[in-house]
C-alpha cells in the first residue's frame, strides 16, 4: 500500500496512539488528515505540530450516533473519499466489576465498541470509492486476553478483534484492507493512573502499525514474543493461564485500583 496522498480519518487522534500515528503517517507521505477528538483546544495543537499537513478538525464524541453522522457530514463537504480509516479513540475503567459505576460501563461500550462500529458503517460509502482503502482498528492486547479487573474494557476490545474479523471477509471482494492492532501496555495520558512500568511507547506502536498496514499485515501483536506465547496459551490451554493469573492477582489489583480514563 502506497500512503503518499492518503486522506485518513482518525478518531482519538490529538494525543497518545492517534498522535502518534499522524507523526508517522507523515513521515510516509500523508499530507491531508481528518482528526476527530473530543477536546478542541488538543485538536488546534495539531496544527502547530504538524505545520506540514492540511488538517480538517472535528470536535465530537464517537458514542453519540449524531456526533458520528456529523463527522462523516463534514469531511464528505471537503473530501470525495477517504483512503484510510483509523479507529482509535478509546476509554478505560478498571476495577472490580461491582465497583464500576454504571456509567462507566456504558461509556466504555458506546466509545470503544458502538461508536467505533457506527462510524465504520457510516464511513464505507466514502472508503469504497477509494481505489485502495484500509481500515485499521486499534484492539487492546487484552481483546485477545481478558485479565480480572478489566472485565468491561476487555470485552469491549475483544468486540473490536471480532468485527475486524467479520469485516474483513464481508469486504473480501472490495477494495478496502481490514487490520487490527494489538497493543500492550503503551505510555500515553490514557494510563498515568495505572501502576505499571515498561510500557510500550506511542511512537512503537505507531511504528509497527504502519509497517503492518503497508505490508498487508491483518493483525499487529505488540509484545514480542512472550505476547505470541500467552495468546496461543490462552487459546488452548485457558486452565493454564488461570494459574498465572493467580500468582499476578495482587498485582493486577494494585494496578488497576485506580486506574480510569474516561
Amino acid at each position: 500500500m502506497n500512503l503518499s496522498h492518503k486522506k485518513v480519518l482518525i478518531t482519538g487522534g490529538s494525543a497518545g496512539i492517534g498522535k502518534a500515528l499522524i507523526h508517522e503517517l507523515i513521515l510516509h507521505g500523508v499530507k491531508e488528515f481528518a482528526v476527530v477528538g473530543r477536546r478542541q483546544d488538543k485538536l488546534e495543537k495539531l496544527k502547530v505540530d504538524f505545520p506540514q499537513a492540511e488538517f480538517i478538525l472535528i470536535a465530537a464524541d464517537v458514542s453519540q450516533l449524531e456526533d458520528v453522522e456529523r463527522i462523516i457530514k463534514t469531511v464528505s463537504t471537503r473530501w470525495d473519499h477517504i483512503d484510510l480509516l483509523i479507529n482509535n479513540a478509546g476509554v478505560i475503567s478498571t476495577g472490580a466489576l461491582q465497583d464500576l459505576s454504571d456509567a462507566d460501563i456504558v461509556n466504555q461500550i458506546n466509545i470503544n465498541l458502538t461508536g467505533l462500529i457506527l462510524l465504520t458503517k457510516k464511513s464505507l460509502p466514502l472508503l469504497l470509492k477509494s481505489k485502495e482503502a484500509g481500515l485499521m482498528n486499534i484492539s487492546s492486547g487484552l481483546g485477545y486476553i481478558a485479565k480480572p479487573f478489566y472485565s468491561v474494557y476487555a470485552v469491549t476490545k475483544a468486540g473490536v478483534r471480532h468485527f475486524s474479523e467479520a469485516m474483513r471477509r464481508e469486504l473480501i471482494f472490495e477494495n478496502i484492507h481490514v487490520m487490527t492492532v494489538y497493543p500492550t501496555a503503551t505510555d500515553t495520558d490514557m494510563m498515568i493512573t495505572a501502576k505499571m512500568e515498561n510500557m510500550d511507547s506511542a511512537e512503537l506502536v505507531a511504528q509497527k502499525s504502519i509497517e503492518g498496514l503497508l505490508q498487508k499485515k491483518i493483525d499487529v501483536i505488540l509484545g514480542g514474543e512472550q505476547r505470541l506465547k500467552d495468546v496461543e496459551t490462552n487459546l488452548n490451554h485457558p486452565l493454564e493461564f488461570d494459574k498465572n493469573v493467580k500468582e499476578k492477582y495482587k498485582a493486577y489489583k494494585t494496578q488497576t485500583e485506580h486506574h480510569r480514563a474516561m
